[in-house]
């Protein structure tokens, strides 16, 4: 369990999201802090590669075609 302090701000937007669409201010609270998590994992997991000798590198080219799928020139 964890308590946190927001700013009544941020705190009144929570209920104001939450009374439109009938979703409990918990749920947004969570949502929002799963997604930030993730982002966060993400990136110190590219830091934590970038310089990795090791890692598989592809072009731009390579991986438009492995994608099927081409920038404007």
């Amino acid at each position: 369990m964890i308590s946190i302090r927001l700013p009544k701000e941020m705190e009144a937007r929570i209920e104001r999201l939450a009374k439109s669409t009938q979703r409990s201010k918990s749920f947004f609270v969570k949502e929002a802090l799963s997604n930030y998590l993730e982002d966060m994992e993400d990136y110190y997991e590219v830091l934590k590669r970038q310089d990795n000798e090791t890692r598989n590198l592809i072009s731009l080219e390579e991986l438009e075609n492995a994608l099927g799928v081409h920038t404007k020139d």
